[in-house]
């Protein structure tokens, strides 16, 4: 029944998201804020085998997630994640792009166990954890996610884990940049350990090529057009200019640009990022490269650079100075008609060759891959919306722990004392 009664949810979603005009998803927000539960509204129907996807969803699982897990506990639960979100994305709209990243580093390391967020792995303040590993010590968002626990704790003590939030607030974030709405199983809960070491070897690169990108995915249970869509989160925030800077100068140590950058494009990139300085070994993730971007990844070189020798405060991580970086919106597509964050134009700048982290641009070097970008390229948006969105509903149910699994944390920087 529960399988059911998700699939019902999924139908109108996926309609949905089809159905609203871009630049009207803030407006389906509000909607969906007031209109719950939403099978009430749904009429059983299937296309194109959706309703295998759907099945297939449902029993891949834990048993112990479901729709509305909290509807007993905590009713108001996924009403206070939307209604804090809303809040924080009308003073910060980029917080969409950083906790798509976010989102992303955590379930890409050990599944969605909000481990990312960890100071301390078993409360051993001397184990290095995820935060401090290289292609994640540019991720931005702790202190909102900290901040819709703190509400959440004030109505329903140690009742949300921090997992479960990090999953809605990403949902509820790419709606509000204008993005699709998917709905979510919810009663994951929290690691207590952190995987510092499976975050440094893990996490694509945005240096790899087209084999090893596809790898890392395929290892999670991605094909490649999941892979490929799940990409197209590049959509919305920035590529660092940190990422970008060894396709400009140093490219695989060979002391020369990338040679597969176009030279109108490469003096582009330089006349953005020149400021920026030189740093040519920094990394990040091709889930990740941004300052705000989901899934932008970590650059070229040696994971050489210099680790903290102890766990630093996840506000103190989160808050850095920005650093300059470049969208995909506008400023590198300003030639691609364009309405909203999610729509085509990041697949429109790779067919003009203008990825900008080498990881994305060889997209175009595969042809599966690239017969892909094609296609998402082609249509309104319509097609990379409703992939985008089934993608990442299976990404959140990646090895999620439940039940008697893990723990829900008081704190989401700290795990529960034993």
């Amino acid at each position: 029944m529960k399988g059911w009664a998700f699939a019902l949810v999924v139908i109108f979603s996926v309609l949905l998201s089809w159905s609203i005009p871009r630049g009207e998803s803030e407006r389906a927000f509000l909607y969906f804020s007031s209109h719950e539960p939403l099978v009430k509204v749904v009429s059983l129907a299937s296309a194109d085998g959706g309703q295998d996807f759907f099945m297939e969803m449902t029993d891949s699982v834990a048993t112990n997630i479901e729709y509305d897990f909290y509807r007993d506990t905590c009713p108001e639960a996924e009403t206070i994640v939307r209604s804090t979100m809303a809040q924080i994305y009308s003073q910060h709209k980029n917080v969409s792009a950083q906790l798509l990243r976010l989102f992303f580093h955590d379930c890409f390391i050990q599944g969605c166990d909000a481990s990312v967020l960890l100071d301390h792995s078993n409360g051993n303040k001397n184990h290095s954890v995820e935060k401090q590993a290289v292609p994640n010590k540019t991720l931005k968002g702790f202190d909102k996610i900290d901040q819709i626990k703190e509400v959440l704790e004030n109505v329903c003590p140690a009742v949300v884990s921090c997992a479960d939030i990090l999953a809605l607030a990403t949902r509820d974030g790419v709606v509000l940049a204008g993005g699709p709405f998917y709905p979510l199983f919810t009663g994951r809960r929290d690691s207590a350990r952190s995987y510092y070491d499976e975050a440094m070897a893990e996490i694509p690169k945005p240096d790899d090529n087209i084999t090893q990108t596809l790898h890392l995915f395929s290892l999670r249970g991605f094909t490649d057009r999941e892979t490929v869509s799940l990409l197209g989160g590049h959509n919305i925030g920035k590529i660092g200019c940190e990422f970008i800077q060894s396709r400009l100068h140093n490219f695989k140590g060979t002391g020369k640009p990338d040679p597969t950058v176009s030279p109108g494009f490469l003096n582009e990139m330089r006349v953005f990022c020149e400021d920026n300085g030189n740093e040519k070994s920094s990394q990040g993730s091709p889930m990740a490269a941004t300052m705000a971007s989901p899934m932008a990844f970590p650059t070229a070189g040696p994971m050489a650079a210099p680790m903290a020798s102890s766990p630093m405060a996840s506000r103190g991580m989160s808050e850095k100075p920005a650093l300059r970086g470049m969208p995909y919106f506008q400023q590198l597509s300003s030639s691609v008609s364009s309405g909203a964050g999610f729509d085509t134009h990041y697949y429109q700048s790779l067919l003009r060759g203008r990825g900008l982290l080498f990881a994305d641009q060889q997209l175009m070097a595969n042809e599966r891959t690239a017969r892909l970008v094609r296609a998402y390229a082609s249509d309104d948006g319509s097609t990379f919306r409703m992939d985008f969105a089934r993608a990442m509903m299976k990404m959140s149910n990646l090895n999620a722990l439940t039940g008697s699994q893990g723990q829900v944390r008081l704190e989401c920087t700290l795990p529960v004392s034993s």
